[in-house]
């Protein structure tokens, strides 16, 4: 049986995606700040671990947690995220750290102290947004988030390039509008039209068969604009 990590498995997308792995017949280990909603699902092969992705200490005391009973992942979903809607003018040096410490630097230590886990044919798949590839549309308020994964995205082609030898995968799929409490922040009133089980869909497909065909590659999810 395969084995799973999601990250930011609490609502949303990550809780769709925990039940949707658990389904296929997946191992699936949910990271998260509040493990409440992955154990109340009481699900067969689902195992819950506190997580506060901004923090080293929290990454290395999850993952102790981890292998103690997985001792290889298949496949890794940094699906965590952090967003601040502010005018840039008001936006303060910690809003900016707080925002980089989950999407990004908290992203790049949990990858680096998992390597050892990973094998041939291990896909890592980061969650980032379409406001984060150059040329898209921009939108104010998000300086913070959207640098920051703009950040995230070249992040996963330096690791592509990096480890390919090794046969591991990095991908970026990055999302558009799904009707989630983060859009509700980045957007507030806007209705989305894909909802947050049909990107799970997407996201399970593309983890489970897109590392055959893409390495290192930012691929737009989005139907609209936002």
């Amino acid at each position: 049986m395969k084995n799973v990590l999601i990250t930011g498995s609490s609502r949303g997308i990550g809780l769709e995606l925990v039940k949707l792995f658990q389904n296929k017949g997946y191992n699936v280990i949910a990271l998260s700040r509040n493990v409440k909603p992955t154990n109340n699902l009481k699900l067969n092969n689902v195992t819950s671990f506190p997580l506060d992705i901004s923090s080293k200490k929290s990454i290395s005391e999850a993952l102790n947690l981890v292998y103690k009973e997985y001792k290889t992942i298949d496949i890794l979903i940094n699906n965590a995220g952090k967003l601040i809607n502010k005018p840039f003018n008001k936006t303060t040096f910690q809003d900016f750290q707080d925002v980089y410490n989950v999407n990004l630097f908290g992203v790049a230590e949990l990858i680096r102290q998992l390597i050892p886990s990973f094998k041939k044919s291990s896909h890592i798949v980061n969650i980032s947004s379409v406001g984060g590839i150059s040329g898209s549309s921009k939108f104010s308020g998000l300086s913070a988030y959207s640098s920051s994964k703009g950040a995230l995205n070249i992040l996963t082609e330096v690791l592509a390039e990096e480890f390919k030898d090794k046969g591991i995968c990095f991908n970026t799929l990055a999302l558009g509008a799904v009707q989630t409490e983060m859009l509700e922040e980045a957007f507030p009133g806007y209705k989305a039209n894909v909802s947050p089980s049909e990107m799970a869909n997407l996201i399970y497909k593309f983890s489970v068969d897109g590392n055959k065909f893409f390495n290192g590659k930012i691929i737009p999810v989005s139907s609209s604009n936002p």
